[in-house]
């Protein structure tokens, strides 16, 4: 039996942007899936929570992964490569979220076996929306994997 835990969608947003943060977890808050969001600034804390070492042993396997690709320490493509090795992992799907809209980064990011891309808006309300817009399709449309204990 499920407990009511588990009904909350565990999201991981690996972003080094505190303005991006601060927004995403704002859609986020106002939308209308439960979710509990997680934060970690750059590719070696994203990798560390993912396997779940040091600080990070107790967190819970996230549902769903929002990946910058421009990240200190290691960056988000040496991530998701990691990320889509790993057999614990791989069934995670993984939205890139960033500023790039270089057809080498789309390319490149696919190839990792990244499940979306998408381009962050400059402006405000258009970012709002297109969080919004990830969690009505990705916890709402689509079917996820379930998670292995």
């Amino acid at each position: 039996m499920k407990s009511q835990k588990d009904d909350v969608i565990q999201i991981l947003l690996v972003e080094d942007n505190p303005g991006d943060i601060r927004l995403t977890q704002e859609a986020l808050k106002e939308g209308t899936i439960r979710n509990e969001l997680h934060v970690v600034k750059d590719g070696v804390e994203a990798i560390e929570f993912l396997k779940r070492k040091g600080k990070y042993i107790a967190h819970p396997t996230p549902d769903i992964i929002l990946l910058d690709l421009n990240l200190p320490r290691k960056d988000g493509r040496e991530v998701l490569a990691e990320i889509k090795s790993d057999e614990n992992l791989k069934l995670i799907p993984v939205i890139i979220l960033t500023t790039s809209d270089a057809d080498l980064d789309i390319q490149k990011s696919y190839k990792l076996h990244a499940n979306c891309f998408i381009t962050k808006p400059v402006d405000l309300d258009q970012f709002i929306f297109i969080i919004r817009q990830i969690e009505t399709f990705w916890f709402t449309v689509v079917k996820l994997p379930a998670k292995k204990y």
